[in-house]
């Protein structure tokens, strides 16, 4: 959420120096007479209106600023998310991308399986995995993802060496085979 209202400010803030900044070029380049200026001046100080909108326009840039800077100097996570693991000979970092591909490899070894897609969630106590798969309807739903589960499940513990507490499998459809009516003439 925090990202988005981000996104959504330096957006603002940069329509609001793209403004500024064209304003800028024209006044520079001689775009805006001098008594165009001193008309605008005097309007700003002549309109209690427009005074208020300058000042708040003003705290509004400053506050984005502000804003803009405090991120800047924060610490992000600059490696994607991952599971970290500490053995006698140093560390080990095991990126969630990449236990979702072991999980995506192990549920595409059986049968009937056509569209796969996971998430991983990693706990305190092990992987969590939901698994939604598009299946060809004609294996035992129940079966096969027990099958699913249990390949996933040792797949992954064998290969990444992480306890998986958990395997969800969410069947979201099955394929239509194709079926072709007869023509009748």
């Amino acid at each position: 959420m925090v990202k988005v209202v981000d996104k959504l400010l330096l957006f603002l803030f940069s329509i609001i120096i793209g403004c500024l900044s064209i304003f800028l070029l024209f006044l520079g380049f001689g775009g805006i007479s001098r008594g165009m200026m001193n008309d605008l001046v005097g309007d700003l100080y002549r309109l209690d209106s427009l005074q208020i909108t300058i000042a708040v326009l003003g705290i509004v840039l400053f506050v984005l600023s502000l804003r803009f800077f405090i991120v800047s100097l924060q610490r992000g996570s600059a490696s994607a998310p991952s599971i970290d693991q500490r053995t006698d000979f140093g560390d080990i970092r095991i990126s969630l991308e990449t236990i979702e591909n072991l999980a995506l490899k192990a549920a595409s070894r059986q049968r009937g399986v056509k569209d796969l897609r996971a998430r991983i969630r990693a706990t305190d106590a092990g992987l969590e995995i939901v698994i939604r798969a598009v299946v060809d309807g004609e294996t035992s739903i129940p079966v096969l993802t027990e099958e699913i589960q249990r390949a996933v499940k040792e797949h992954i513990e064998d290969i990444a060496g992480i306890p998986v507490t958990h395997v969800s499998v969410y069947v979201a459809n099955i394929i239509q085979t194709g079926t072709f009516k007869s023509r009748v003439e």
